[in-house]
């Protein structure tokens, strides 16, 4: 069968069933409750918190309640971050107490302000140290544990293959490889070929990450790779239905609810908009929800003025925010027909 039909297929990960292999990458400030709900209902087959400092979460930090807590999903992932073996015992503790089914860690952010604590793609850098968190961790929970991390630090030091391999001694139940070392950061194309590496060094499922975002490129990247599921990141800006799409294409059915018409975008948009302000609150969702509008905007409004577009941005009034976008999706003045939804 076609490379990309297995992407249908459910996908066992410690005991844990995932009904589908198209999943939402964690992506801080972005895959907050709101957004992975949406994903989900969309098709994708696992979405994940956004990245959760352990150390913030161990000692009660406003906030990181908010990352962890369920969000009534079947399965519920919470993605820690961290470089203290306590702190991440301690994370993984907590957020399987709030119902947490399998927990990621995240050994593969390249941000400065992480790699910089010694935490994400850093600890690809000492791989005894990585393991002892992979350790505590899998000691602390019943749950699964699994493991982001990249190709390696840079590329003299493409050690994921290794990495892998001892996390999966260590207990862990699958691993995601984002084709890029953390020095790329996101230049150039991801190596997709380079995970087969990772592929052949382990025997628990091997998930391939990195500039996919269509039907197409999720066929070529389970090609080169050899992968058992894809993960999906960027391609989600403005359209959180990206990994639903991939999984219904690849099970030959529609996309579940993507918006079709202009006024079905924007009543879309304003219910997201609604949804993040009630998650955090009207001070601190407005902030949040610009880059959403922002990314819905540039990707589905063709010629909104940028006038309108600043003043949808920085509005603090929320109706007026909903009325701006309601207007941009019309087809009056210089609103603008609907772009396509892929």
């Amino acid at each position: 069968m076609p490379e990309v039909t297995k992407l249908a297929l459910p996908l066992d990960v410690g005991g844990v069933t995932i009904r589908n292999r198209v999943f939402l990458a964690p992506m801080s400030g972005i895959t907050d409750e709101p957004f992975r709900q949406r994903a989900y209902a969309h098709g994708a087959g696992l979405v994940v918190s956004e990245m959760v400092a352990s150390g913030e979460l161990a000692k009660g930090r406003a906030g990181c309640d908010l990352r962890i807590r369920h969000s009534g999903l079947p399965v519920h992932m919470v993605q820690l971050a961290g470089r203290e073996a306590v702190h991440m015992a301690e994370g993984a503790r907590i957020a399987a107490g709030e119902g947490a089914d399998i927990i990621d860690i995240n050994m593969g952010c390249p941000a400065k302000k992480v790699t910089g604590g010694y935490a994400g793609s850093a600890l690809m850098r000492d791989l005894d140290h990585a393991l002892s968190l992979i350790e505590a961790v899998v000691g602390a929970v019943q749950v699964p544990v699994t493991v982001k991390m990249r190709l390696g630090w840079d590329e003299n030091a493409l050690n994921a293959p290794a990495l892998a391999r001892r996390a999966q001694e260590a207990g862990v139940k699958m691993v995601t490889v984002h084709g890029r070392t953390r020095c790329q950061f996101y230049q150039g194309k991801a190596d997709w070929g380079a995970i087969a590496r990772i592929k052949d060094a382990v025997s628990i499922p091997v998930v391939a990450n990195g500039d996919v975002g269509s039907p197409e490129e999720a066929a070529e990247i389970l090609e080169q790779s050899g992968a058992d599921a894809v993960m999906i990141g960027r391609a989600h800006y403005g359209a959180p239905w990206a990994a639903g799409r991939i999984a219904a294409t690849a099970a030959g059915e529609a996309t579940s609810g993507v918006p079709d018409s202009p006024k079905a975008m924007a009543d879309y948009i304003a219910a997201h908009y609604e949804d993040i302000l009630t998650l955090y609150g009207v001070e601190s969702g407005l902030r949040q929800a610009r880059k959403h509008l922002g990314w819905y905007l540039d990707r589905h409004a063709a010629g909104v003025t940028d006038d309108r577009r600043n003043a949808i941005l920085t509005s603090f009034e929320p109706a007026r925010v909903i009325a701006l976008l309601r207007e941009a999706f019309s087809g009056e003045g210089d609103a603008a027909p609907l772009r396509s939804a892929a």
